[in-house]
């Protein structure tokens, strides 16, 4: 595999000061100095893995995927060009902003930015997140997840699975279609819901412990309109997690106890229990609304026919120690 992990998140966003309480209070994420009107915040030892840029219409501003080294880098240009898709090769003053030693970028047939880099730069400073928590599961499974909004999956499973490398996890088709790619041990660091719209419809962190999740959850919900899905588990990656509205009404997914996966054997299949095992009650949608109850039905049909995600305890906890000591 040519990318190794999602490494950053960039949000367009001018509601800097409404990120930087949601970020810190509620993620827990430790906002560093930034210059101008942006903000960026670390998760662990990585200069940053959030940034919002203080300016443009709210929505996703780009991805950073990491890879091993500058010849990666130039693989991955080279087979993007003679795809027919036009690259940008960045100077020093982008990759300063970013901390990373190289950087690239292109764009999605559904026009999202994608920035690819190396080099990334390691602060030397311990990581002191806004507050207590036991920190975030990240090290080389990266920074967590992105799911986009499309308007047409197969449209866009080419370009991600057959140009970028990624790799299907599973999927599911009902109600609407829903695949997860993976390219390490984190079950999708990458996924698509064909809802016919465009846009970022959640990033995910992880937690070393559900207490993080559970402590924050109560954070949430003391605060009007925070929640945005109840406290649930998804039935494929067995993540443990709620989701928030963020300041730009997107959603941000907190979670805990999510599978790692071998992906040299791992083989992609097809889910047909619905996006969560229990939980995960859309509160964001109207009470009457279609989508709302049709997910409600398939998770009391797991219930009726006792559907069981894994437990995490099987999770390689050889791994789970490296990646927190990372």
């Amino acid at each position: 595999m040519t990318l190794k992990s999602l490494g950053y998140i960039g949000v367009n966003s001018s509601r800097t000061a409404d990120w930087s309480s949601f970020a810190t209070d509620l993620l827990g994420m430790q906002q560093v100095d930034r210059g101008g009107s942006s903000r960026a915040f670390r998760m662990d030892d990585r200069k940053q893995r959030l940034i919002v840029t203080g300016e443009g219409e709210d929505n996703l501003a780009f991805m950073g995927w990491e890879v091993d080294t500058p010849d990666d880098l130039d693989r991955l240009a080279s087979k993007l060009e003679n795809a027919g898709v036009e690259v940008t090769w960045h100077g020093s003053a982008l990759a300063d902003q970013r901390h990373v030693a190289r950087l690239i970028s292109f764009h999605d047939p559904d026009g999202n930015c994608i920035e690819v880099f190396s080099g990334p730069e390691i602060a030397s400073d311990p990581f002191v997140p806004g507050r207590p928590i036991s920190g975030f599961k990240t090290g080389t499974l990266g920074m967590g997840h992105a799911v986009l909004h499309v308007e047409n999956v197969e449209g866009l499973l080419e370009f991600y699975r057959d140009l970028l490398g990624f790799s299907v996890t599973d999927y599911g088709l009902t109600p609407y279609p829903l695949y997860f790619f993976h390219i390490n041990g984190r079950h999708h660091s990458f996924a698509m819901v064909g809802s016919g719209r465009k846009g970022l419809h959640h990033f995910m962190v992880e937690l070393q412990m559900l207490d993080d999740v559970g402590q924050a959850y109560d954070i949430a919900e003391a605060e009007k309109d925070r929640v945005a899905y109840t406290l649930g588990r998804h039935s494929n990656d067995h993540m443990m997690s709620f989701y928030a509205n963020s300041p730009s009404g997107f959603f941000v997914e907190y979670g805990w106890g999510a599978q790692v996966i071998d992906p040299a054997t791992w083989e992609p299949f097809e889910t047909h229990e619905g996006p969560s095992t229990w939980g995960h009650e859309r509160v964001h949608l109207p009470e009457d609304s279609e989508v709302r109850q049709r997910m409600r039905d398939m998770r009391m049909n797991n219930a009726r026919t006792g559907f069981r995600a894994a437990d995490p305890v099987p999770n390689c906890a050889w791994l789970d120690t490296v990646v927190h000591r990372e």
